[in-house]
């Protein structure tokens, strides 16, 4: 195994640039969501529409959009993140607004046709206070429970903070919110990593859902991970996410 720890050493120092996890591309494989995020976004965005963007990452999905730029803001809460979107999106003339752990919204009231959230937390009354009057609000997210299985390799006794937020749930919070819900879905999906290598990448930039995870600390656990993808040819866990399609009322 010792051939193996010089090379996980190396994938822990790593770290992805924005939400672009493309890196990985070839070394694992993700059930397909049964739901477009993107044409769901598409089919209601409109090129007059103030777009607001939550979590923006880098901003890698948001200009797929194509939306004009002068009616586009994006906000987003990861100091490195939010670097890159000041040096990428800003000269576009893209509007960029730092979020702290209070998820307040820096923007106007009232100011937003169609708010849209990739994996992004939000708070839904600050979501309902800067949309129009019958403004939508997409978002796409993963469960609590996302990757659980994988978790409790390494803590065995692990239980997320998040276990509690899931799709049904947040369906409730948006009703009583005073949101109409126009589309809701969720999905287990299969993810399968074909080295151990990603697994401690991908493990070293989630730290929610692997806290504390070092190489050093859980060396014989991925050591015991390496024997059992040289005996089946992968690891896999299930990834959890839902969408949710609502309009304000």
């Amino acid at each position: 195994m010792e051939k193996y720890h010089e090379i996980w050493l190396e994938e822990e120092r790593k770290s992805i640039e924005g939400w672009d996890f493309s890196v990985l591309d070839g070394r694992w494989e993700s059930e397909a969501i049964p739901w477009d995020y993107q044409a769901e976004i598409q089919k209601r965005l409109k090129p007059t529409d103030r777009l607001l963007d939550l979590g923006t990452g880098g901003g890698e999905f948001l200009l797929t959009l194509n939306h004009p730029y002068e009616l586009t803001c994006v906000t987003e809460g990861y100091p490195p993140n939010l670097e890159i979107c000041k040096n990428k999106l800003e000269p576009l003339g893209i509007t960029v607004k730092g979020v702290d752990e209070s998820n307040h919204l820096d923007y106007p009231d009232a100011f937003f046709d169609l708010v849209i959230d990739r994996h992004e937390a939000y708070d839904l009354s600050e979501v309902k206070r800067v949309l129009k009057p019958g403004g939508v609000f997409i978002t796409q997210q993963v469960g609590g429970r996302n990757n659980e299985e994988l978790s409790r390799w390494f803590i065995p006794d692990f239980v997320s903070e998040y276990a509690d937020f899931d799709g049904q749930s947040q369906k409730t919070v948006f009703i009583e919110t005073g949101f109409r819900i126009e589309m809701y879905q969720e999905a287990s999906l299969r993810l399968k990593f074909f080295d151990v290598g990603t697994v401690v990448f991908y493990a070293k930039n989630i730290p929610w859902e692997f806290p504390g995870f070092t190489v050093d600390v859980y060396l014989p656990r991925l050591d015991a991970l390496q024997a059992l993808m040289d005996e089946q040819g992968y690891i896999q866990s299930t990834e959890y996410r839902f969408i949710i399609v609502a309009r304000k009322v």
